[in-house]
């Protein structure tokens, strides 16, 4: 099942890329994914990010993916 997955703030520098394509069932399994391909940097970020599943707050890492959605990862910001 093919995913994209957006990367935004401190997450898409952690990546080094602003967009990709993921194959996962669930969010953790997204996570373990990306994590593999991007490394240590973006694992951590990873821990303290937000998932947007096609718009949608995502907090159940084993709720399953919708094939060809969208999950954007957003890391902790404050604004002013």
């Amino acid at each position: 099942m093919s995913i994209t997955v957006r990367y935004f703030a401190g997450a898409r520098a952690a990546a080094g890329v602003e967009e990709e394509t993921a194959s996962a069932q669930t969010l953790s399994e997204l996570r373990a994914q990306l994590a593999e391909a991007h490394g240590e940097r973006l694992e951590r970020v990873l821990t303290a990010c937000s998932f947007l599943v096609d718009g949608v707050a995502a907090r159940d890492l084993s709720a399953p993916l919708p094939a060809g959605g969208t999950v954007d990862v957003l890391p902790p910001f404050a604004g002013g």
